[in-house]
């Protein structure tokens, strides 16, 4: 077994401590505070009584940590980050119950950056320098800003031809995504002195038979929308007006693709997370369902999903 090494100038009045673990130079741990395995705390840190610590969690120089935060597996927090735990402090009031801040497995948090109450971070996602967190952040989402916005999404971005951006022009025709078996379409287009028509067919260039539609409108350019998976139903997404970029997760592989053009759709089968975001003012998204609307059908939480995909039993 590792063994936990505390730096002589350390205080540390806790006994929850994980193997492996290091704390370093005047660090504080106070006695209720709860540390896994294998985590580096680094110089200056303080961490206070209900605090929950993940396995191999980094905590760089200068950050405080404070009653009512919980910080998940794999996490990065950066030099000087500032947590608060009060929505409203006040000198000599303590409230009666702290606000509760996660930080789930796998996100990453920026130097300097000031993370407000009562928000969840969300799986995989990265927060960047400077950034001031109002709301909470979807799972892979990139937020930068005061207040922090999102930007973008992770992908697998370092793979040949998986982002596709605003301008792409393509052939009429498919090609795969990388996820599962989600796709690009580029359908056909006829164009003459009265105008252009795109055109596609259900069954033959299309993958399903429709149920039924809807159209996502009017979305606040800093709005999200979708961040869910259907379990049986599959999705078409053209957006008719405007643009706004599409994100696709099958639980492995994530791809992000802008729709731009009425001649562009993407294939959205079952069980992969879709994501919405960055609409143009005028942007209209044309959504065509293989089934009738049922809400048993919807995955909401990102945890969930990845288990279901990954065949994990159901928690209690």
């Amino acid at each position: 077994m590792k063994q936990i090494f505390i730096h002589p100038r350390a205080l540390c009045e806790s006994t929850a401590i994980g193997a492996g673990t290091r704390v370093w130079a005047f660090a504080h741990v106070l006695p209720g505070a709860r540390i896994g395995a294998e985590c580096n705390i680094c110089d200056g840190v303080f961490i206070e009584n209900d605090v929950v610590l993940g396995d191999r969690v980094t905590i760089k120089c200068g950050v405080q940590i404070w009653d009512g935060i919980m910080i998940e597996d794999d996490v990065f927090v950066g030099p000087n980050v500032t947590f608060t735990n009060d929505p409203f402090p006040r000198s000599k009031i303590r409230p009666e119950a702290f606000a509760r801040t996660v930080i789930r497995s796998g996100a990453s948090i920026g130097a300097n950056s000031t993370i407000l109450p009562g928000v969840e971070v969300g799986t995989g996602a990265m927060v960047g320098a400077g950034a001031v967190v109002t709301r909470s952040v979807p799972p892979n989402a990139i937020v930068v800003g005061n207040p922090a916005r999102i930007k973008g999404y992770v992908t697998d971005a370092e793979q040949p031809g998986s982002p596709l951006p605003a301008g792409d022009t393509r052939p009429p025709g498919r090609v795969g995504l990388g996820v599962g078996t989600a796709s690009l379409h580029e359908l056909r287009v006829a164009k003459d002195l009265r105008g252009e028509l795109s055109v596609g067919e259900f069954e033959r260039e299309l993958p399903f038979a429709p149920k039924r539609y809807f159209l996502v409108f009017n979305v606040p350019s800093r709005e999200v929308r979708g961040e869910h998976a259907h379990r049986h139903c599959d999705q078409f997404l053209i957006c008719v007006r405007g643009s706004c970029g599409v994100l696709l997760d099958d639980g492995r592989n994530r791809r992000e693709v802008t729709l731009d053009r009425p001649s562009r759709g993407v294939y959205m089968p079952a069980m992969i997370w879709g994501t919405q975001y960055r609409y143009s003012p005028d942007a209209v998204l044309l959504v065509f369902a293989s089934q009738y609307y049922d809400s048993d059908d919807y995955i909401r939480s990102y945890d969930e999903f990845q288990r279901v995909v990954s065949g994990e039993p159901a928690r209690a």
